[in-house]
């Protein structure tokens, strides 16, 4: 059985696209490479991929846009982007389209597929989760379904989202220490993956709003801690 990884790459750099899938073939991942991104459209809906990997400056449609599609379909699949610039705005928007990882150009091959191997360890890990639900006041959240609903909403959650929800419930009513969050789901805690879990925050807080017993703190210098009613 082929149980290799597939992967999405949109690169309008001919040279640098087929270096790149070239190197990552060699790595074992079944790579599909597109050179715009409407090409990447129409190869996402025609295959089955594991993870994505988008250039943001691409001709016919950009990363970002080509992103925001495809979650529109798919909010789980694991998406990085690759960028020449390195505006902290650009960063941000990657992160609240939904982005697992972000490098700047110039790369080596190697972080890629470091951080490629490294998203994949947590998707795993997530998925091996011993307790499949939490009841997490009027909600429901299903680690598996990744989906978060009480008995006026369904919301399908992101990956980080989801993997960031799980570590609150394992600590529910504790803190969940910032550093230890950011290198288990982000693997660095440099700067620009601290504001990407701070913008996931936001969005967690966002979907447990309508429950008033349910609250997200900021535990300065510290971290995040999830209060809630006690899980059976």
């Amino acid at each position: 059985m082929d149980d290799k990884k597939r992967i999405l790459l949109c690169e309008d750099d001919e040279n640098l696209g087929l270096l790149l899938r070239e190197y990552l073939q060699a790595k074992g991942f079944e790579t599909t490479l597109c050179v715009d991104g409407e090409d990447g459209y129409h190869a996402f809906l025609e295959g089955q991929f594991d993870l994505c990997v988008f250039d943001v400056m691409m001709p016919r449609k950009d990363g970002f846009t080509l992103a925001k599609e495809i979650r529109q379909t798919n909010r789980e699949i694991p998406i990085v982007f690759l960028t020449a610039r390195n505006m902290k705005e650009d960063v941000f928007k990657g992160f609240e389209i939904g982005a697992d990882d972000y490098l700047t150009k110039p790369f080596s091959m190697e972080e890629l597929t470091y951080r490629i191997e490294a998203i994949m360890r947590r998707l795993a890990a997530s998925k091996n989760r011993q307790r499949v639900s939490y009841p997490i006041g009027s909600f429901t959240f299903d680690t598996q379904k990744q989906t978060l609903s009480n008995e006026t909403v369904n919301i399908k959650l992101t990956t980080k989202e989801c993997e960031l929800l799980t570590l609150l419930c394992l600590n529910v009513n504790n803190i969940l220490q910032r550093d230890y969050a950011l290198k288990t789901i982000w693997v660095d805690d440099n700067y620009f993956n601290a504001r990407s879990m701070d913008v996931y925050i936001t969005k967690l807080r966002k979907h447990l709003k309508d429950d008033p017993s349910v609250e997200i703190l900021n535990v300065h210098g510290k971290g995040y801690k999830l209060v809630a009613p006690e899980f059976e």
